[in-house]
């Protein structure tokens, strides 16, 4: 597969992850909601409904070359920013069952290999 091919790919496969993820903020709210670090000021919905609207503007942003790079970057820092709710998520779910706390504990490493995705979309970008 040529480079741009693939470039492309994986830049549409992350505004897809972004779209979908955008979304259930909205179809699934409560999820969310139960996230939201309590030290933000004002409620865990408007913070949902915040960050759902980030991430379908992030998918946007990706999906377009002409808005790649920055997108990308902008990605990666908003993947940092939203570490503490997964942090906050985990805690939350110490006492919960074996399944419930592998999918909490799972997500904190996962944010590295996200990061360095969106990252590299940015530096791929035309």
């Amino acid at each position: 597969m040529e480079p741009n091919r693939s470039r492309a790919r994986s830049a549409m496969a992350l505004a897809a992850l972004l779209g979908l993820a955008g979304v259930t903020h909205f179809t699934r709210p409560k999820y969310y909601d139960a996230i939201v670090p309590k030290s933000l000021p004002g409620t865990p919905r408007q913070w949902t409904y915040v960050s759902g609207v980030a991430e379908l503007a992030l998918a946007t942003a990706v999906a377009a070359p002409r808005t790649r790079k920055l997108g990308g970057v902008l990605t990666a820092a908003f993947f940092v920013a939203v570490f503490p709710a997964n942090v906050k998520m985990a805690l939350d779910f110490r006492s919960k069952s074996p399944k419930a706390r592998a999918l909490a504990y799972g997500r904190l490493p996962l944010q590295i290999p996200l990061v360095a995705w969106a990252w590299k979309v940015a530096k791929a970008a035309p």
